[in-house]
């Protein structure tokens, strides 16, 4: 009786284990937005967007904890202006033929209660790495009805760098802002 028992609470411990395991979640890039906005001489915002991004995010809602990579196409900046777009991709800034990637990659999700706060890690942009705190606006998990009721998991993150420390200076001489405000909404699927 003993033994039933005990193999009984073993294989009860196994399964809450298991529900309790981290899920896999695939970038959705259709629904899933890179932007970044910096200040023009005190006058007006430059926004711009990277349309091609792709990723993987690991969640343990029980654990509260999770992995994220992000990484975006810097060949895909989109300002709406291709002359900026060519600009934005040369040597004076993004220096897309020698670094044609960027990427955020975090193992550390910040928790108040049961709401999302932060996500940190480290943003690599021109082979430079530098820790970064992306914080949480929005962030839900629900069933899709698009997809057949798999659940999807998503937020609203923002910070604010300084791009110098990636060595992005063209401009700074003239007075262009150092501070870019980085947006990032994403929206994953379960696996």
């Amino acid at each position: 009786m003993r033994t039933t028992l005990f193999a009984i609470a073993a294989a009860s411990l196994l399964a809450t284990a298991a529900q309790a395991a981290p899920a896999t979640y695939a970038i959705d890039p259709t629904h899933t937005f890179a932007t970044f906005e910096i200040d023009h001489m005190g006058a007006t915002t430059n926004r711009v967007r990277f349309d091609k991004k792709q990723g993987t995010v690991e969640f343990d809602r029980a654990g509260k904890t999770g992995k994220v990579e992000v990484v975006l196409d810097m060949t895909s900046v989109n300002s709406g202006t291709a002359g900026f777009d060519k600009h934005l991709q040369s040597a004076d800034l993004f220096n897309v033929a020698q670094f044609p990637t960027a990427k955020f990659v975090s193992d550390k999700f910040v928790f108040d209660g049961d709401k999302l706060k932060e996500v940190t890690g480290q943003l690599t942009l021109l082979d430079k790495a530098q820790a970064v705190t992306l914080k949480a606006n929005k962030f839900n998990c629900y069933p899709s009805p698009m997809l057949q009721k798999r659940e999807v998991c998503g937020g609203d993150f923002e910070t604010t760098i300084d791009r110098t420390a990636f060595g992005v200076n063209y401009g700074v001489d003239w007075g262009f802002s150092k501070q870019v405000r980085l947006v990032l909404q994403i929206e994953a699927v379960k696996q």
